[in-house]
């Protein structure tokens, strides 16, 4: 009756799910069941079509084009047709299709001489999860770049955790601050500072911010009915 499809949310504990199963006398049931959860799946993504050489979702490309989405060691891939189909339904010969490359079907190997257009999407381990969308609410036109967690979270409610467990800092060019040179004001715990005055060449760059929450502060998980 159902498939599973591997974790679909981030957390170690329990948790639970309901699906509503349409019967044939049009009546619903309500189901729940438990699964434990390793890790989390990322967006979907789609980056190619086959109107060229084929469908080619490299995993290096993907992360080149969605920087901080993607973790570095993936666990597993998932793959689907971009109407939702599995791959095992098209007849398509995939050429790869793991962790390390990423998806590729070449039109070459098909014998309508075509593939389908695939998405793809990918189970991160638990420690990449439960991340904040990115925040840049200053830049460094006055005294500096002052990311302040409290101010990020006055401004952006419900959006960060009170009790966040890192935070990552990136140029708003996706560049990590060791490329920039900067000299980054490490007394301030709350958030990020990076100061003007500070600087050799008299401006900081302009920084953004995330967080790492804890598992349970991340919106629970859908279940699926397949």
């Amino acid at each position: 009756l159902f498939k599973y499809l591997g974790p679909l949310h981030s957390s170690m504990f329990f948790s639970f799910y309901t699906c509503s199963l349409k019967m044939y006398l049009n009546y619903s049931i309500t189901l729940r069941f438990v699964l434990l959860h390793t890790g989390c799946m990322t967006d979907w993504f789609n980056r190619d079509n086959s109107t060229g050489k084929g469908d080619f979702e490299i995993l290096i490309e993907l992360r080149k084009e969605n920087p901080g989405k993607i973790c570095n060691n993936p666990l597993q891939i998932q793959v689907l047709t971009t109407g939702g189909q599995p791959v095992s339904s098209t007849g398509d010969f995939i050429d790869t299709s793991d962790t390390e490359k990423g998806f590729i079907c070449k039109n070459s190997d098909q014998k309508n001489g075509r593939c389908s257009d695939y998405k793809v999407r990918f189970l991160c381990p638990i420690d990449f999860c439960c991340w904040t969308d990115w925040f840049d609410r200053d830049n460094p036109s006055g005294k500096g770049d002052f990311e302040i967690l409290v101010k990020l979270q006055n401004e952006n409610p419900g959006k960060i955790c009170n009790n966040s467990l890192q935070i990552q800092v990136l140029t708003t060019g996706w560049l990590p601050v060791s490329s920039t040179g900067d000299i980054i004001d490490t007394r301030h715990i709350k958030g990020f500072i990076c100061i003007n005055s500070d600087q050799k060449k008299g401006r900081c760059s302009d920084y953004q911010v995330r967080f790492q929450c804890p598992d349970n502060f991340c919106p629970p998980p859908q279940g699926n009915c397949l």
